[in-house]
């Protein structure tokens, strides 16, 4: 089958060239009344087509942009109006990485240096012999939509930071009250104040999640990421989070190693780029919630990785996941519904803030759960090789610098895989 559809047998040179002269003719008519931005670029990131949507958004006509560089034309910028780098834009990732990309952070700089903030799905065109002969981007406006977004987000972390003063002071208060050095009270008078005391404790974390969910969001979550060996990381972790299993009477095991290879070994180091405190936020969130739906048995917190990846796991015993739900999981206020989380209660944005961390560091974050029998959360981050690790140590002991290293390709690997 050729490009247009099969070639009729006895069909004359004439009449095949007038069959796809039509459907070229459909084609350009369906591109043009799209209203997103459609841009085809050939193997030589030459532009060949730029719908009218594509005009509208850039600023620049069909004649002034069609057989002329990519790179003149479509420039995407970051959060902060800054450039990205050629090795970063989509267009360039699409023929090194022979599959769709897809962007929904950048902004678009228009012809007369106005940014727009734009949806970006980039799609190789792969010829007969697996090579990538061209791309198809649409764009999309979400300008509108951001601004919208930006002013919620505000919304919500001024009202919980303005919130979160007063239930600090309620919680102060009720903290002197249930004090015996401080105030004489019968027990039952006692009850009612720990039950306030607990509420308040509730509400404090409430507004803590929803300010750093806002922040989350609009790119304002604070990190500093360093070269951190994970296996010596998780393991203090470990240690600092054994009493909170313990006291429910579950147990508490960590594995570590390379690539599962069976053999005694001497553990490699394994290297990521991340801020340990926001790491440290993470795993510790998702052992909280295992500690919380755990009734018995144990849970392991795993370390192991490849060449490209490290990946922590933290698998529990627990009642497990519904597999309906489990798409749904890391979205922002999505809550499990079952008797379970109902009793226990919760924000349903833990996840959500789990994820928006580790892809400030190019990671990703699933779980894998069956029912019955507990559930296993991944998290895997691009992996630095221990002796660039070092060589930026010595560099940066002789001479400051401000590089940090390029994330490798995340591909997803089971524990001990």
């Amino acid at each position: 089958m050729g490009l247009f559809g099969k070639k009729k047998s006895g069909g004359s040179a004439s009449n095949i060239a007038s069959a796809i002269q039509n459907e070229k003719q459909k084609a350009d008519i369906i591109v043009n009344a799209i209203d997103d931005a459609v841009i085809l670029i050939d193997a030589k990131n030459v532009i060949k087509t730029f719908n009218p949507g594509a005009s509208q958004l850039t600023g620049w006509s069909d004649e002034e942009a069609h057989d002329i560089d990519y790179r003149s034309v479509v420039k995407f910028t970051d959060n902060k109006g800054a450039e990205i780098p050629e090795a970063q834009h989509p267009f360039y990732l699409v023929f090194s990485q022979k599959s769709v990309i897809k962007n929904n952070e950048l902004n678009i700089m228009r012809r007369d240096n106005s940014q727009i903030g734009v949806d970006v799905i980039v799609t190789p065109i792969i010829d007969d012999g697996g090579k990538v002969s061209g791309a198809v981007a649409v764009l999309r406006d979400v300008d509108d939509r951001r601004k919208q977004d930006r002013q919620r987000a505000d919304f919500i972390s001024t009202a919980s930071h303005e919130m979160r003063t007063p239930v600090a002071a309620i919680e102060g208060y009720l903290a002197l009250a249930l004090n015996d050095k401080v105030t004489q009270i019968d027990e039952k008078a006692r009850s009612y104040l720990e039950k306030a005391h607990a509420s308040t404790n509730h509400l404090g974390q409430l507004f803590q999640d929803l300010l750093t969910s806002a922040k989350a969001e609009d790119g304002r979550l604070t990190s500093h990421p360093i070269n951190v060996e994970l296996s010596e990381f998780v393991e203090k972790l470990v240690e600092d989070l054994r009493f909170s299993a313990e006291k429910k009477g579950l147990a508490l095991e960590m594995l570590k190693g390379g690539s599962g290879s069976g053999t005694a070994t001497i553990a490699p180091l394994l290297y990521a780029n991340v801020d340990p405190d926001r790491l440290r936020e993470v795993i510790t969130n998702i052992f909280d919630n295992a500690v919380k739906y755990t009734e018995s048995g144990k849970i392991t917190i795993g370390v192991t990785g490849d060449k490209n990846v490290v990946q922590v796991s933290i698998a529990d015993t627990g009642p497990g996941i519904p597999k309906t739900d489990i798409p749904h999981l890391f979205q922002k206020f999505y809550r499990v519904d079952n008797s379970a989380t109902r009793t226990i209660g919760g924000t349903g944005l833990g996840l959500f803030i789990c994820r928006k961390i580790i892809e400030l560091y190019n990671g990703k974050i699933w779980v894998e759960s069956v029912e019955g029998e507990g559930s296993t959360f991944y998290i895997n981050l691009p992996r630095v090789d221990s002796n660039q690790v070092q060589l930026q140590a010595a560099q940066s002991a002789n001479t400051p610098t401000t590089s940090t290293p390029q994330a490798g390709v995340i591909t997803p690997t089971k524990q001990g895989a």
